[in-house]
């Protein structure tokens, strides 16, 4: 079965079939770009050809051990963050204790190493370097191709994800579809986890990366669930160095997201320059990453986990969660 065929098979229920054709189609960009961020020292950093002189990598700007150039940004702009993308993600390990968790970017596998349970990592070029201890399915492909085949039903046999990282391609449809596959592993008191929601600078944002530090443009998803979802409890936590947006009061029967992807592509890929809004850059609907581990709820939601019935308690837990942490 070619490529086309099968994400055509996997994607045609979220997306149509009418699309399938241009997704594979910008597959192959989406694969040298890639390409490009494992092995950048081959070549020169790239300089997007939509940027204006002002976001066009200049020679003052010292070039970084992989090729890219290292853009400053203001600090001062936003609150300093308590906790590293890592820290956060080991203190919702700990507060969550998941019986099944994905991760979509595993790279060195430094955040696999936080499970010890049914675990999914999906990356088309990982190079793990330390020990994995959980009961792991492993697949090195594209977050796109292993969604369209039944590995992560057959590997979670039934249980829901309780926590989920998305790290992929950092370009904002991919981010969009991510979520629109994982959502679909969840269940209602599910916690999933979008990575570089905060750009701390229009260079960090661009699709076409030419900075050390990349977050892409996958921060444009925040929005769209906001809008899109108004039922999701999103919530951007500031930490080290791009942010994340934490999700709660996901659905996996809802297809709203996959229904709007047409509608919304030509929004998810603008071309460069973006126009990051400054809340984002500012990070003024962030919270602290150490204010909300230490939210106290944490162990009434494991508990409601397997109290499936008790949906009037649910709503009470997630409306108050929203209420702490919703700005």
């Amino acid at each position: 079965m070619t490529v086309r065929n099968i994400v055509r098979k996997g994607l045609a229920p979220v997306i149509g079939s009418e699309r399938v054709d241009r997704l594979v189609d910008g597959e192959a960009k989406a694969r040298a770009s890639l390409a490009s961020w494992i092995a950048p020292t081959e070549r020169p950093a790239p300089v997007p050809a939509s940027a204006p002189a002002e976001t066009a990598p200049e020679s003052e700007y010292p070039l970084a051990p992989n090729g890219y150039r290292i853009y400053p940004f203001d600090a001062s702009r936003f609150p300093e963050p308590t906790l590293t993308r890592h820290e956060f993600l080991t203190g919702l390990h700990e507060v969550l204790q998941p019986r099944a968790y994905l991760e979509i970017g595993v790279d060195d596998g430094r955040s696999l190493t936080l499970s010890r349970t049914k675990t999914i990592g999906v990356d088309p070029a990982f190079h793990i370097v330390s020990p994995l201890r959980s009961d792991l399915l492993l697949a090195r492909e594209t977050s796109d191709d292993f969604f369209a085949s039944t590995q992560a039903q057959d590997h979670l046999a039934g249980t829901p994800l309780d926590l989920a990282f998305v790290d992929g391609m950092h370009w904002a449809e991919f981010a969009y579809r991510d979520f629109i596959n994982v959502e679909k592993l969840c269940g209602p008191l599910s916690v999933v986890v979008l990575d570089d929601m905060m750009p701390r600078t229009v260079h960090e944002a661009a699709r076409d990366r030419y900075t050390d530090s990349w977050a892409g443009d996958v921060y444009k998803v925040v929005e769209l669930l906001r809008t899109e979802r108004p039922d999701l409890i999103v919530v951007p936590v500031n930490t080290f160095p791009t942010g994340v947006v934490l999700v709660l009061s996901v659905d996996p029967a809802s297809t709203v997201l996959g229904d709007r992807y047409d509608d919304l592509l030509a929004g998810l890929t603008s071309a460069d320059p973006q126009d990051v809004p400054d809340e984002v850059i500012e990070r003024t609907r962030a919270v602290d990453g150490r204010d909300l581990i230490a939210w106290p709820g944490w162990a009434e939601l494991r508990d409601l986990r397997e109290r499936p019935r008790a949906t009037a308690m649910r709503r009470k837990l997630l409306a108050s969660f929203a209420e702490t942490f919703v700005r």
